[in-house]
């Protein structure tokens, strides 16, 4: 399996026509740009976000040109360390554009099962996706492209369903 890098995957976002949707299934990630960030807010240390602006401004600048970025993040509560961090976090995401909603894993509907082994993924104008892999610390290890229309069809079913029982970030209350 060819996997591409989170900076080729991110090149995506620059021919991408109308709605990039991610979904997000793991409570933990592991990433190099967020390890000082998170572990200073485990601190309680103060953050001036700046290991962000890279994300806020290419998704400024899709956003701004009428396309939307949406994720659904599906959580397990009580949260994890880490996703009390992004759920921080998240409103500097919506600022920059992005809109988020949450999902508590127990919520989900009865039934559900998720492509593409249960990995992450981005969905590009139901066309293309970016499924990530992930090593068991939670790093990324890349990400493998699918067009394949069954697959990609079965993401838009389950993005449909989940983004319409998914709470927005401003009204979620763990």
């Amino acid at each position: 399996m060819d996997l591409i890098t989170s900076a080729q995957r991110d090149e995506l976002f620059k021919s991408f026509e109308r709605d990039a949707f991610h979904l997000e299934l793991r409570d933990d990630y592991g990433s190099p740009i967020e390890d000082t960030p998170y572990a200073r807010w485990q601190r309680g240390d103060s953050d001036d976000y700046s290991w962000l602006a890279p994300w806020k401004t290419l998704m400024q600048r899709v956003t701004v040109e009428g396309k939307t970025v949406r994720r659904v993040r599906v959580v397990t509560e009580p949260h994890s360390r880490y996703v009390e961090w992004e759920n921080s976090l998240t409103h500097l995401n919506i600022e920059a554009g992005e809109d988020i909603r949450w999902l508590p894993r127990h919520l989900v509907p009865e039934g559900v099962s998720y492509p593409v082994a249960g990995n992450d993924w981005w969905l590009y104008d139901d066309r293309l996706l970016a499924v990530g892999h992930f090593d068991p610390e939670g790093r990324v290890l890349g990400s493998e492209i699918i067009e394949d229309r069954d697959i990609v069809g079965e993401c838009v079913r389950l993005r449909d369903l989940l983004w319409s029982v998914a709470t927005p970030h401003t009204e979620y209350k763990p």
